[in-house]
């Protein structure tokens, strides 16, 4: 099992389980929603996600992911991030802990 990680609100991750999929503002914005590796989180965390409250972790098996996912390149950080290009659904999220 290989996994991922996405932040987001406990609204969102409300609203998601009654839709069935888990689609962020970016799939619309961006065309894929921003995802991280384990190391990855903290450093998400604090750059974009400072003085948010009830935010939530979500732990994604990738095995499990229907839509494509692709590691890409970031030159701004000089990193590469995984990217989700579609809805998560939602079998594919093995754990939702408080972030």
């Amino acid at each position: 099992m290989s996994l991922i990680y996405h932040i987001t609100t406990a609204e969102a991750w409300s609203a998601a389980k009654t839709s069935g999929a888990y689609v962020s503002p970016s799939l619309k914005e961006e065309g894929f929603i921003h995802c991280s590796e384990k190391g990855q989180v903290e450093d998400i965390k604090s750059r974009f996600y400072a003085g948010v409250e009830d935010l939530v972790l979500l732990t994604i098996d990738t095995e499990k992911l229907t839509s494509q996912l692709i590691f890409e390149w970031s030159p701004s950080v000089q990193n590469t991030f995984p990217h989700i290009y579609g809805p998560i659904n939602m079998d594919a999220v093995v754990t939702v802990s408080i972030c």
